[in-house]
């Protein structure tokens, strides 16, 4: 077993190898396997945080939102319970919301990425960090360093730092490079990289099609760079590179080649070998169908650790999957040098986060008093507020449409095209059109809201009752990506596409997404577009301020949101 602890990204004294030597020594089998695991949890309940962190033993938890004071508790009642310090996680992409109701949303990836300034993504990092740290939580499932070539794909999208490698790869650093100075591990992810194939990883496993060359040029500089940067870990996600996968080992068959998390020429050979990375490896959540649809279940368990993974995220059945850990260990799928060599980088992590100190001096249960003057307090807010300010961009514009003013355009018909909140979509405000509307009628517009009458043909309504109605049509699109939606397109209402741009000839018409930079797709003919990146307050503010001429658009644009169509750019 060939680990370097005292090189990138642990960095470990003589004194911490030491504590992982011995405390590797003092664990029986069973502790070993229990932990592999990071599970996860929705509740601060006492007695079901003491059973994973006492009872199991397992390596990690991850946290979904919760409010600050359950926070504290769930990871208090988990640390008070462990015998080794526990890694805490959460998906820390756009800031401490995504795990704390109270947590600063500092700005999507893309957002960040909009605003044409590295300085934000070192503050997307430094902020996610102060407030991780404040609250115990010691590991982010991110940066994200996909690259979004594809923007029919359902899950990157405006979770990345856009579709140029060299952008993405020094996004990705800043942020790496900031919250890990808090004592935050990074995992970049998604290794080998989604944003090419445009289905989704949790429904099956996607496939990165780029050539072996052209994937080193791109993905492979975005996780060298961080890796050289000092990434802790790496997430693994349920996608094929066949390129590399057959390059590393020609004899596969087609059939044969699997993705990242149970693919050990990807793991060893790409990851481990060309890439040099000696960290962390864990897969991406187990729960997904990708991993599913390659093998049956009881041997992918035990695969991903046999391939090269160190840790397995969530589970699909608690005492099921630990079962089929077990049993690949006892049938040698997983050898001893193997679980060793995982468990070794395991508690490597926790050493060079320095766990084992904290725990020894009593600091890893978190100070409430400390985190509530840090979590969401007005410095971060107020970089939330700038982020907005220069992500917003204008895709399209009218000349003489904008700006917008009550003395202008009195009477706006609005179109409100709306979806639901998901876990992967956390940025997302439902309601957010009428907030949008709200703040219009308060700055003096009088608003109406379109409501899709009868009629089919020869009975729809004249269109010059629309042009005698209204000065201004104002579409506002609030559709996020998010996993188990395997296509996020703009639908229309009966009768015939009732609320399809129709009018824009005759009256000025400006369309907004607050969270997808794609809609042009389908909207290609109108000749005012917005992005936002999100539908947050501070986004929503800033935007009243942009529309009615209060403040200038200064977002770059960090992929092509004209989606490579002739007829988007009239």
């Amino acid at each position: 077993m060939l680990i370097d602890l005292k090189s990138n990204p642990f960095y470990l004294s003589d004194k911490d190898v030491e504590w992982v030597e011995s405390t590797l020594a003092s664990m029986s089998q069973q502790e070993k396997i229990a932990q592999l695991f990071c599970l996860i949890t929705y509740t601060d309940d006492e007695n079901y945080l003491s059973y994973l962190a006492k009872d199991l033993g397992v390596g990690g938890v991850m946290t979904r939102t919760m409010s600050l004071p359950e926070l504290i508790r769930t990871v208090t009642g988990l640390q008070k319970n462990a015998r080794i310090p526990m890694l805490i996680s959460a998906n820390l992409e756009a800031g401490l919301n995504q795990a704390c109701t109270e947590g600063t949303r500092v700005g999507c990836e893309m957002g960040i990425a909009a605003t044409d300034d590295e300085k934000y993504a070192h503050e997307l990092g430094r902020i996610i960090g102060e407030e991780a740290s404040a609250l115990g939580i010691n590991w982010a499932f991110a940066p994200i360093i996909d690259i979004d070539y594809n923007f029919r794909n359902p899950i990157t999208n405006t979770r990345t730092f856009g579709s140029d490698p060299d952008r993405v790869a020094r996004f990705g650093k800043a942020y790496v490079e900031e919250v890990q100075k808090y004592g935050i591990a990074a995992s970049i992810k998604h290794f080998p990289g989604d944003g090419v194939d445009e289905r989704d990883q949790h429904l099956l496993a996607s496939v990165n099609s780029l050539s072996a060359e052209e994937w080193e040029k791109t993905y492979g500089k975005a996780y060298k760079t961080s890796i050289d940067a000092g990434a802790k870990t790496v997430m693994v996600g349920h996608i094929l590179q066949p390129a590399w996968s057959k390059k590393l080992n020609p004899s596969l068959k087609d059939e044969e080649i699997m993705p990242g998390l149970i693919a050990p020429e990807l793991l060893q050979g790409l990851l481990r070998g060309r890439l040099g990375f000696n960290g962390l490896i864990v897969t991406d959540s187990s729960t997904m169908a990708g991993m599913g649809t390659m093998m049956p279940r009881e041997k992918a368990v035990p695969m991903t650790i046999a391939a090269g993974c160190d840790m397995f995220l969530f589970t699909k059945n608690l005492e099921e999957d630990l079962r089929f850990m077990k049993q690949g260990v006892e049938s040698g799928v997983i050898t001893k040098d193997r679980l060793d060599e995982a468990v070794t980088r395991i508690l490597a992590l926790k050493a060079s986060l320095r766990l084992h100190e904290k725990q020894q001096n009593g600091e890893l249960i978190p100070d409430a008093a400390r985190a509530e003057k840090i979590v969401g307090c007005a410095e971060h807010k107020q970089v939330s507020k700038e982020v907005a300010d220069r992500s917003i961009t204008l895709v399209k514009e009218e000349k003489g449409v904008l700006p917008i003013t009550p003395e202008r355009y009195k009477r706006v018909l609005v179109y409100k095209k709306e979806g639901k909140a998901s876990a992967v979509s956390a940025g997302i405000t439902e309601g957010a059109a009428d907030k949008l509307i709200d703040k219009l009628k308060a700055k003096g517009f009088d608003i109406t809201v379109f409501v899709p009458g009868g009629g089919w043909e020869g009975m729809a309504t004249p269109v010059q009752e629309f042009y005698d109605k209204y000065d201004l049509i104002l579409y506002i699109a609030n559709l996020a990506t998010k996993s188990n939606q395997t296509v996020v397109r703009l639908e229309w209402a009966e009768p015939m596409g009732a609320d399809v741009p129709v009018y824009m000839h005759s009256i000025p018409t400006v369309f907004v997404s607050l969270e997808n930079p794609y809609h042009l797709l389908d909207v290609p003919r109108v000749r005012t577009f917005i992005n936002t990146y999100g539908s947050t307050e501070e986004i929503l503010d800033a935007l009243v301020e942009k529309l009615s001429g209060q403040s200038k658009f200064c977002g770059k644009s960090p992929v092509d949101a004209f989606c490579g169509k002739w007829d988007t750019r009239l």
